[in-house]
């Protein structure tokens, strides 16, 4: 059961980050004035960054669990797990506070943030704000590659009862 929650988890991480951040916001701002693309885009990473803090909480404590229990494939997956959740702590809760407060302040002054003094300063955090984004999922691939299939799934969890089961006996 650990094994198909972990999965789980996983999938719905990696497949909200990437529909949100390579389909959604690209459409959004094809299709929406930059500032009202701005404000949805900035709605659906909020999102995205709990989710992926949420996530990134769970997997980890799964992958320790499952660890314990046996599972050796869980060891190095969690290093890719603890560094998708580094760049979401980085990218979203240190980042984008100051983006969001540039933002409001550049309103304040009757601009958007594209054409204030704020301008600048807002690119070069957006710029390293996507290159955590990007760097997040790419390892998020790599953990959706990484996921044990089929009989290592199996053989981890026969491991994991007999282990269970010493430790019972």
């Amino acid at each position: 059961m650990p094994h198909r929650l972990f999965r789980l988890l996983t999938v719905l991480w990696v497949g909200s980050l990437l529909t949100i951040g390579y389909a959604v916001a690209p459409v959004l701002f094809t299709s929406l004035d930059r500032v009202t693309a701005g404000a949805v885009a900035g709605q659906l990473f909020r999102i995205e960054g709990v989710l992926g803090a949420v996530c990134g909480i769970l997997l980890l404590g799964l992958a320790n669990v499952l660890v314990r229990r046996g599972s050796d494939a869980y060891r190095r997956l969690r290093w890719l797990v603890a560094c998708m959740l580094v760049c979401v702590l980085v990218g979203y809760f240190a980042l984008q506070p100051f983006m969001n407060a540039m933002r409001i302040a550049a309103l304040e002054a009757g601009s958007d943030v594209g054409h204030s003094a704020y301008a600048t300063r807002f690119g070069i955090l957006h710029g390293v704000s996507s290159l955590f984004y990007l760097i997040e999922s790419l390892l998020g691939l790599a953990l959706v590659w990484k996921l044990p299939v089929g009989a290592g799934v199996a053989a981890a969890e026969q491991g994991a009862r007999a282990s269970a089961g010493k430790v019972a006996g």
